[in-house]
């Protein structure tokens, strides 16, 4: 129907009616929020936001800690029109001095304990309001909406509406804010469901960040689209997931999750024996965490392969062969191809370019047009950046990052964005960030630094220095300094020694800190 609202809301509008008073998540002190509580919060906080001004279309900032209250605000956007930009708890200030400025948010919520740091950003951004919002729920957010009525509110939106706008940076440096429609992420939702068979029999261990797109469109979208529940942490920490694990049915997770739930004695298959499926994404899953976790619990791991721009593109079967090492075959209504570097499809086996397409792909980089036409084909393929192969049962494998970002722990880290903070530092010359294995993270940030001439600068000087200006993720866990960087004949760096160089940096020099 033309007419139809396409707002994600209204696709979950029916579970919030048919299970208003069924559990949607309970939290780690046990507090259990219904289907109606989350509804009827989400609808205040979407009346006020709207009575502050805000119009569908208008960007809210949320930088805040994982809570109830930060889901509801989510869901408040959906409802009102307003387009969600969640931002990382970890950024620093020069980060979202970009952010603010690029994004013009008419309103940013942010944890009390930063409100001081982040008002000057705001102000000089032209932002109208700026509210608070902490990990207990408590803040002006929730203090000046308590007046304002439940009733309901559901904004109709079209499939091509902006529904979230999320960051990425390139090898540039300069972070690109991803459009995500209502539509890009009703039909991803709707292929995940299927696929993976949620229905309101589950319950899904929710561990995850909602600041990313696997923990807020994969994880909350299977939940909100089926009628399921979720056990809602915090954060992730592996002796309580475990013990979370006979209550729940599905677990939804980064690799370096499952390597830490294998270091606990504790996983074994009678601990695992009412789940149903483990799901893997967001970085590579190794073959041996595979074979392992298979081996004490009896379940293999559901891998799977996604991106910001894209949500997900492909699975492993829920029912049928899950090849170890793949990221499976591509979701219902996605399209992948593999291409040379002239556009041309290889043969099976082959590695080359990966793209996608599909109404999961993203609508456009936000005011970057050129950007937008130079990733995506004539087609309407869109270039992911990633090397990748399929096999010929159709299975996808990737193989390598074109643009060498470094994936640690699940988040993305931008070489480019590090590499020009380490080169401002006073006694560096030049950079290169690389990512290295590493058991935990699935890879760690390296900086190989050349010293300036005669200039004094330790180890220690750029990781500190980081860790004040950067997300800790994505500063360096090692620093190793070298004469000169290696190059080619165009003076490209080859980045491609460096990781081979320094592959084993931390089996040879654990970082005892993990």
């Amino acid at each position: 129907m033309a007419n139809a609202n396409s707002n994600l809301f209204a696709h979950f509008a029916a579970q919030f009616a048919s299970r208003a008073d069924e559990p949607l998540l309970v939290t780690n002190d046990e507090t259990v929020y219904s289907y109606a509580d989350i509804d009827r919060e989400s609808a205040r906080l979407a009346r006020f936001l709207g009575e502050l001004g805000a119009s569908p279309g208008d960007r809210v900032s949320a930088q805040v800690e994982k809570s109830p209250a930060a889901l509801s605000l989510y869901l408040a956007c959906l409802r009102g029109g307003f387009v969600f930009h969640p931002l990382n708890p970890a950024y620093q200030a020069a980060e979202l001095e970009y952010f603010f400025s690029n994004a013009e948010p008419s309103i940013v919520v942010c944890d009390s304990r930063n409100a001081d740091a982040i008002t000057p950003l705001a102000n000089a951004a032209g932002v109208a309001h700026l509210l608070t919002l902490d990990g207990h729920g408590h803040g002006t957010l929730i203090d000046q909406s308590r007046s304002v009525p439940t009733a309901p509110l559901l904004v109709h939106c079209a499939e091509n509406d902006m529904a979230a706008l999320l960051y990425s940076s390139g090898t540039t440096g300069m972070p690109k804010g991803i459009v995500l429609t209502h539509g890009n992420l009703v039909s991803n939702a709707r292929s995940l469901v299927r696929a993976w068979a949620f229905t309101e029999r589950d319950r899904l261990l929710h561990a995850l960040p909602i600041f990313h797109v696997h923990g807020l469109f994969v994880g909350i979208g299977c939940v909100l689209l089926s009628g399921a529940s979720m056990r809602w942490l915090d954060a992730f920490d592996a002796a309580s997931v475990i013990g979370y694990l006979p209550e729940c049915t599905v677990m939804m997770g980064v690799p370096t999750y499952y390597t830490r739930l294998l270091a606990e004695s504790g996983l074994t298959a009678d601990a695992t024996a009412n789940m149903r499926v483990f799901i893997s994404g967001s970085a590579p899953l190794l073959e041996d965490t595979f074979a392992e976790f298979e081996s004490r619990t009896g379940h293999r791991i559901l891998e799977r392969y996604g991106m910001t721009e894209t949500n997900m593109n492909t699975s492993n079967p829920l029912d049928g062969e899950r090849k170890p090492g793949t990221v499976g075959l591509p979701l219902p209504g996605v399209e992948v191809r593999i291409v040379d570097g002239d556009g041309a499809e290889v043969a099976a086996g082959d590695v080359g370019n990966l793209q996608v397409r599909g109404a999961n792909v993203f609508a456009r980089y936000w005011r970057m047009p050129d950007k937008t036409a130079e990733d995506f084909t004539a087609d309407g393929f869109f270039d992911t950046g990633d090397k990748g192969c399929v096999d010929d049962d159709g299975y996808v494998s990737i193989v390598g990052r074109a643009k060498d970002v470094v994936i640690t722990g699940g988040l993305n880290v931008y070489p480019k964005e590090v590499e020009l903070f380490i080169d401002n530092l006073d006694g560096v010359r030049e950079s290169a960030i690389i990512g290295v294995p590493h058991a935990d993270f699935g890879e760690a940030v390296v900086a190989v630094v050349v010293r300036d001439s005669g200039r004094a600068i330790e180890a220690t000087d750029v990781i500190d220095r980081a860790k004040a200006s950067l997300a800790n993720f994505k500063v360096p866990k090692q620093v190793v300094f070298v004469d000169e960087l290696p190059r080619n004949s165009m003076a490209k760096v080859q980045k491609n020694l460096l990781r081979d160089t320094y592959r084993d940096l931390f089996t040879r020099n654990p970082d005892p800190s993990g």
